[in-house]
């Protein structure tokens, strides 16, 4: 089961009081405790109502007040979101807190409603369903899409030349006879023990994942990495860089999008698009 965990507000909360040193210390290691327990899911503290906004509704207006707000009983100061077993559960870890405030505080434990909770009023499934699709929406809100090179056995050498033409930071590089588990028999080609399993690489500020694959038989098809640039100059060296051994297939122009516009393959196949950024209309 989901639970709210709720730390009620404090005259001292609302006075915006910060808590001490040990304090933060002690409710580190508890939310450390929570995440190793795999039960903490969300948590954050809130500033005092004084920088809050309350939006009451009535018929079709809303009216937006300022706060302060002087109920601090009703007020909250911060909260986490845990799974757990029970309600038992919970509480047996909301005694393990330490005190969230410098004075005598209070911690609410609140269930989070389910959809089986929601059964009877929707016995088709028809909301269930349309919950399951916005929460694995939400999921993928998170997600993050990295380009991951292979090098067909070339990756050593590509790591090198991008650090020469594009400035590169090399962050981590891990060899098929370096891995932990034993790469499975036949899976690669003979001479391809010593070769780059897994290397990760930044370019500006994007992270590019590489290898050198299972064999020589990778290839670069179909796409093209987008390199944007601030300035012509910095432009035209990235291009001409990634240019040397490799092939022009459209020489830096300007265009109704761009200053300083060009594609280039490099010396390895990877496809690119060199760019200035243009204005905003």
């Amino acid at each position: 089961m989901r639970v709210m965990v709720i730390v009620k507000a404090t005259k001292g909360s609302e006075a915006g009081e910060m808590p001490s040193m040990e304090l933060m210390t002690a409710m580190g290691q508890f939310n450390e405790e929570l995440v190793k327990a795999g039960i903490m899911k969300a948590g954050d503290g809130l500033k005092p109502s004084s920088e809050a906004k309350r939006v009451r509704f009535h018929g079709q207006q809303r009216t937006v007040t300022d706060g302060p707000f002087t109920e601090t009983r009703e007020l909250i100061a911060g909260f986490w979101i845990w799974e757990v077993a029970s309600m038992d559960e919970a509480i047996q870890w909301v005694k393990r807190c330490p005190n969230p405030m410098m004075e005598d505080s209070d911690i609410d434990i609140r269930p989070i409603f389910e959809m089986e909770d929601f059964a009877e009023a929707d016995p088709q499934g028809t909301i269930r369903e349309q919950e399951d699709s916005l929460r694995q929406k939400l999921s993928l809100q998170g997600s993050s899409v990295q380009p991951y090179l292979f090098f067909g056995g070339r990756c050593e050498e590509a790591l090198q030349f991008y650090q020469s033409a594009l400035g590169a930071t090399v962050l981590m590089k891990m060899r098929f006879n370096e891995t932990p588990d034993p790469t499975p028999e036949g899976m690669l080609q003979p001479g391809f023990e010593d070769k780059i399993m897994h290397a990760s690489f930044t370019v500006g500020a994007m992270t590019l994942m590489a290898s050198d694959g299972c064999n020589d038989q990778s290839k670069f098809d179909g796409f093209r990495l987008a390199l944007s640039v601030p300035t012509e100059e910095a432009a035209d060296a990235a291009f001409n860089a990634l240019a040397d051994g490799g092939t022009v297939d459209m020489p830096l122009t300007k265009t109704f999008w761009s200053p300083r516009y060009g594609m280039v393959t490099d010396p390895f196949g990877v496809a690119w698009m060199v760019m200035v950024p243009g204005e905003t209309p």
